[in-house]
C-alpha cells in the first residue's frame, strides 16, 4: 500500500507538471501544440520522471533543494519525442501507441516530425529557464540529458536498431548495445539527474547510473517478451510486430525463457545497487522490481 500511495503521489506531480510546463493547446500555431499535448497526455506510467523525482527525494531528505519537477517533465518530453519519431513510417511504422493512434496517424507525418522536434527543444528550454538561478546545476542537467539523448546513446541506439533490422541479424553484443542506448540511456539519465538535484555526491550518482543501466536493459528485454506474448489490446500497441519486421530482440536471439532469466538477473543487480545507497531506498528498489515484472 505504501508503494502504491507513493507511486500515485509522484504520478500526480508529473501530471500537474505537464499541465504547468507545456504550452497550452490554443497557443499559436495551435496544431503543433495540440499534437505535443496529444502525445504527452496519451497515458503511460511516467516511469522516467517518477524515477527522477524519487532519486531527488532520496538524497534531498529534509534539506531545501531546487524543484526537481521541471527536470522530470524535460525527461518525459525527450522520451515522448523519441516515441513519436520511433513510430514514424520511416522507422518502426506503427499505428498505435498507448492504445491510441500514433501522432502521425492522428494528425499527419509532417506534424508528427515537428511535434517530436518541438518536444526535444522544449525539454532543454525548460531546464535552462527553470534552473537559471542555479547555473551550475542547470549546465550539469543539460549535459546529462544531451549526452543521454544524443548520437552515441538514444539516437545511436535507434540507428543500430535500424541497421540490425536491415541486415536481418544481430549478435549478442550488438543487441546489448542497442538496448543499453536506445532504452537504458534515458533511465540512467533520469536517476542521475534526480540524484544531482537532490545533492548526491559523484559516487552515489555513478551507483545510480549503474543501476539505471541494468534496469533499462531489463526493461527493454521485458518489452521484447511482451511483444511476443501479449495482445495488442493489453499492450496498447501492435503486438507481434518485432518478429514480423525482423527486429533484433532478446527473444529472437535467446528465446523467451532465457530472456526472462537475463531480465531477472539484470533487475536483481539493479536492486542490489540501489539498496546499497544511503537512505530509504525501498521505493526505488520496488519500482525497479515492478518494471521487470510486467510480464508476470
Amino acid at each position: 500500500m505504501e508503494y502504491k500511495e507513493s507511486f500515485t503521489r509522484y504520478s500526480r506531480r508529473v501530471e500537474e507538471g505537464l499541465r504547468r510546463f507545456l504550452p497550452a493547446t490554443d497557443t499559436r500555431p495551435a496544431r503543433i501544440h495540440e499534437a505535443m499535448r496529444y502525445s504527452l497526455e496519451s497515458g503511460g506510467k511516467r516511469l522516467r520522471p517518477i524515477l527522477l523525482l524519487a532519486a531527488a527525494d532520496l538524497f534531498a531528505g529534509d534539506r531545501k533543494r531546487p524543484d526537481a519537477l521541471p527536470a522530470a517533465i524535460a525527461i518525459e518530453c525527450v522520451h515522448t519525442y523519441s516515441l513519436i519519431h520511433d513510430d514514424l513510417p520511416c522507422m518502426d511504422d506503427d499505428d498505435l501507441r498507448r492504445g491510441r493512434p500514433t501522432v502521425h496517424r492522428a494528425y499527419d507525418e509532417a506534424t508528427a516530425v515537428l511535434a517530436g522536434d518541438a518536444l526535444l527543444t522544449h525539454a532543454f528550454a525548460l531546464i535552462a529557464e527553470s534552473y537559471a538561478s542555479e547555473s551550475v546545476l542547470g549546465i550539469e542537467l543539460v549535459r546529462e540529458l544531451s549526452r543521454a539523448a544524443g548520437s552515441t546513446r538514444l539516437i545511436g541506439g535507434q540507428m543500430e536498431d535500424l541497421m540490425a533490422e536491415q541486415e536481418g541479424r544481430a549478435t549478442a553484443d550488438q543487441l546489448e548495445l542497442i538496448h543499453a542506448n536506445k532504452t537504458a540511456a534515458m533511465i540512467e539519465a533520469s536517476l542521475a539527474m534526480g540524484a544531482r538535484i537532490g545533492g548526491a555526491d559523484d559516487s552515489s550518482r555513478e551507483f545510480l547510473r549503474s543501476a539505471g543501466h541494468d534496469l533499462g536493459v531489463a526493461f527493454q528485454i521485458v518489452d521484447d517478451i511482451l511483444d511476443a506474448t501479449g495482445s495488442t489490446a493489453s499492450l496498447g500497441k501492435t503486438a507481434g510486430k518485432d518478429a514480423r519486421d525482423g527486429k533484433a530482440t532478446f527473444v529472437g536471439l535467446h528465446g523467451i525463457d532465457r530472456s526472462r532469466s537475463i531480465a531477472e538477473s539484470r533487475t536483481s543487480a539493479a536492486m542490489a545497487t540501489i539498496r546499497g545507497l544511503p537512505g530509504d531506498t525501498e521505493f526505488l528498489a520496488e519500482i525497479a522490481h515492478r518494471m521487470a515484472r510486467r510480464d508476470a
